[in-house]
């Protein structure tokens, strides 16, 4: 496993330009970007350069309104749905980003049944387009993030059982499971097939984990760890206080990583 830090959330407090050295000067290798869309791509590309990090996520654009948690579920939308993944699919060809997070939108429960639908379409449309990007779907908790179109694992793996598209898999997310009320072990151990990609919080505030408070979390990367998985682990929290201090939760992590921010252990 590696760690990657989430420019959005793990360095929100500072200005854009400043995130990336930041993250650099903490040791950080790889970093997420949650909406890389308020400046050019080739823009993200330079500052990633400048420091010698690699763009591992991001995000399929939203907007205001009806669109405010993504569209790729959303009857009526396929159309701004496609335009969206060709902004996402241009940023990542430039910044040389591997995986993206499709963000579905919010469903009332009657329209559920049509949303899977226009999602599988969309996923089928966007593995087509650049077969090599990584497509990935995360269940965001009904409590942060009520009506979205699955707030449980279970859900985001039915979907990808159906489509068997090999490059779509799942965005695994301890904060979420936990916050959802789900038991972390269970859930990660049945979703081990189809994860790609890791992210972690502490709950429920969404600062710095505790590995002895937030239940299941050491297990969890000790089952990681086991299953062989090489990917990697998003720290994307807000930090209570110094973020450098703060990164010292996981060092605790040492056995099951290969790549850690060297902040853990100053």
């Amino acid at each position: 496993m590696i760690s990657a830090a989430n420019l959005t959330l793990l360095y929100g407090q500072l200005p854009l330009e400043q995130r990336f050295s930041a993250a650099r000067a903490d040791g950080f290798r790889n970093v997420e970007i949650l909406f890389p869309y308020d400046q050019s791509p080739q823009w993200y590309a330079d500052r990633l350069h400048e420091n010698e990090l690699n763009l591992v996520l991001v995000n399929t654009p939203t907007e205001a309104g009806t669109a405010q948690w993504g569209r790729a579920a959303i009857p009526g939308q396929e159309r701004a749905f496609r335009q969206d993944f060709s902004r996402v699919a241009e940023l990542c060809e430039v910044t040389a980003c591997k995986a993206v997070h499709v963000m579905v939108g919010c469903l009332p429960p009657e329209a559920h049944s049509a949303g899977r639908e226009v999602l599988l379409s969309n996923l089928e449309w966007a593995a087509g387009q650049v077969p090599d990007l990584v497509l990935q779907l995360e269940a965001l908790n009904s409590e942060d993030v009520p009506g979205y179109f699955y707030s449980k694992p279970s859900i985001v793996r039915s979907i990808l059982q159906e489509a068997k598209l090999a490059s779509a898999g799942m965005q695994f997310d301890f904060y979420h499971v936990l916050r959802e009320g789900l038991e972390l072990e269970a859930e990660l151990e049945a979703s081990l097939p189809w994860v790609r990609h890791v992210q972690v919080a502490g709950t429920p505030e969404r600062n710095e984990p505790d590995l002895e408070r937030d239940t299941g979390f050491l297990a969890g990367f000790r089952r990681l760890h086991e299953a062989g998985y090489l990917g990697c682990v998003g720290f994307e929290y807000r930090p209570a206080d110094s973020i450098s201090e703060g990164l010292r939760w996981a060092a605790a992590l040492k056995p099951y990583f290969s790549q850690l921010p060297t902040a853990a252990f100053r």
